[in-house]
């Protein structure tokens, strides 16, 4: 049965099809002539995209696509409408910037016009989270058809007979082609990311990276779920043969779609999941990976999805001649991505949740070298190491940066998360003691040196290392304390070469390893002072401690 969304108007022209809701755009406020296509699936929109010179297929058929300039997000573009509901509940500041209402409703009269301008829009109606009782149903308009396939691939997909009578709660536009006006729109640039919390209305304008799309949709629901005391997590998550479910917070590059793209245990998701009381629920229907230097060797499952009709490939250069991919070639972008639904997995898990979990590992890419590859946390070291967020950015990947640099995120995450990190880090801590979960942080970047001295921790190693501690074979281990940090690192694990577990051990320079241990607790220290505050005792006291000089 086709459903005809009511007051669709003389000059509204719908593409009717059986998955028409009968909410229509008047919902938006838009009235348009345009071509409106309703909740395509992939083939059609893989057409679309090809007809309309938005991308080109590759010769194993995923869709490839560019971006130009916007090659990641564009966080300092990004602002929150300050008001009566999010005055008192958003962690204002550099990562939560404010918007004045006035300019929010310039900046939206002006998009609902270039809307109503287009010849064609693209609508998808989708659920954020996948455990109903906690979900939120988003309409995202487009105006690019790639961009509906994006996200049609990353969200949650209704049922076909749930679309009819979807009733969207928060609505996205995304306009690449609007041009924002700084001194109209209370923006920076001609890019904008606008977030309204009270009228359920996100803005994204300026710019093609699709991402930002399915962030804004995190944010949301970082902003949500606390209030219900669920736990808004970026991280991936899997489930072993036993029925434990283990989570992986970390930043970009550091190993969270990697390492839980486990073919002995069911992926529930790569990115972005709750915690309920009931369950570890994946906030998406799709995975969003990497793909520079991806190798078939270290990661099949993953490569395999670049050989996939229904994949979108960001910024991957392929061969003109042949079509095909060049994964290691950076040349569009360091940051190339693959978009793809999370069946492509072939031991997903239908459903996209799990039991609560068993185990939380911490994942950094620590390119100065200092920390163990695998040590186990207390529940007060776990809060300072999730309310601290540390990673380390490498020589080269960014203009100015020729030495490892610290980076903290709070909360692994800090751009996605709108209320104040203690928020976060309480509820963390809370279901850890309610749980009984042991925590793990996990070295995923330099051993031997820094970088440009060491090499990269071996991702068979990792793996080993992590294997033993989900199974729990890592807690029979014989334990050291780390004299830095604190915490315990095993001295043995059988598998792993044991030169790796002591980090000092393997640096030949011990007075380099000793001054940039140091310098790092020291970073440490200064970037966890904003929230000594917000902790208790327990907490601050899981400081590391800057040691006196050992000799060699």
């Amino acid at each position: 049965m086709l459903h005809v969304p009511p007051k669709a108007g003389p000059l509204r022209r719908v593409i009717l099809t059986e998955r028409t809701p009968r909410v229509g755009l008047d919902r938006q406020g838009i009235e348009t002539a345009a071509a409106i296509h309703w909740n395509l699936v992939a083939a059609p929109l893989v057409e679309l995209s090809l007809r309309r010179g938005e991308g080109r297929l590759a010769q194993d058929g995923p869709l490839v696509v560019e971006t130009g300039r916007h090659t990641g997000r564009s966080a300092q573009d990004k602002f929150i409408v300050r008001d009566a509901t999010t005055e008192d509940n958003v962690w204002w500041g550099k990562t939560n910037k404010a918007m004045d209402p006035a300019a929010f409703a310039n900046l939206k009269a002006d998009f609902l016009a270039a809307a109503a301008a287009k010849d064609t829009l693209f609508v998808q109606d989708l659920y954020g989270g996948s455990q109903p009782e906690h979900r939120v149903n988003v309409r995202v308009i487009t105006e690019l058809a790639w961009h509906s396939l994006f996200i049609r691939t990353m969200l949650v997909r209704p049922e076909p007979g749930e679309l009819a009578g979807f009733d969207p709660e928060y609505t996205i536009i995304d306009l690449p082609s609007f041009v924002a006006d700084p001194a109209r729109h209370g923006c920076r640039s001609e890019t904008v990311i606008a977030v309204n919390f009270t009228e359920k209305l996100i803005l994204i304008g300026g710019t093609r990276y699709a991402g930002e799309m399915k962030k804004s949709v995190f944010g949301l629901l970082n902003y949500l779920l606390p209030v219900a005391g669920i736990m808004p997590m970026h991280c991936s998550a899997n489930i072993g043969p036993d029925g434990d479910t283990a989570v992986f917070f970390g930043l970009s590059g550091t190993g969270k779609t990697t390492l839980s793209a486990d073919a002995s245990r069911t992926l529930i998701g790569d990115d972005e999941h709750g915690w309920s009381d009931e369950a570890v629920f994946n906030f998406e229907g799709g995975c969003y990976a990497k793909m520079i230097r991806l190798s078939a060797e270290a990661e099949p499952e993953i490569f395999a999805t670049t050989k996939r009709f229904g994949t979108v490939l960001e910024n991957v250069v392929m061969d003109e001649a042949t079509r095909a991919l060049d994964l290691d070639d950076a040349t569009l972008a360091e940051n190339s991505r693959a978009a793809y639904p999370i069946d492509f997995i072939p031991n997903a898990s239908a459903k996209n949740l799990g039991p609560v979990p068993r185990n939380i590992v911490f994942l950094t890419a620590d390119a100065y070298g200092v920390l163990p590859p695998i040590s186990r946390l207390t529940p007060d070291q776990a809060m300072y190491h999730f309310l601290s967020g540390y990673t380390a950015r490498v020589a080269g990947t960014e203009i100015g940066v020729t030495e490892p640099e610290a980076t903290f995120s709070t909360c692994f995450g800090a751009p996605f998360m709108p209320r104040h990190p203690s928020v976060y880090g309480n509820l963390l801590k809370e279901r850890i003691a309610k749980g009984g979960v042991t925590c793990w942080l996990v070295n995923t970047g330099w051993t031997g040196g820094k970088y440009g001295v060491g090499q990269r921790m071996p991702i068979k190693a990792t793996r080993a290392l992590l294997n033993a501690a989900l199974d729990g074979s890592l807690n029979q281990a014989s334990f050291r304390t780390d004299p830095n940090f604190g915490f315990a690192v095993p001295t043995a694990v059988a598998g792993v070469d044991s030169a790796i577990l002591d980090p000092r051990a393997t640096w030949a320079d011990k007075a380099d390893y000793d001054a940039t241990a140091a310098r790092l607790v020291d970073q440490f220290v200064e970037n966890f002072a904003q929230f000594a505050d917000h902790v208790d005792e327990g907490v601050r006291q899981s400081a590391p401690q800057r040691q006196q000089a050992v000799s060699a």
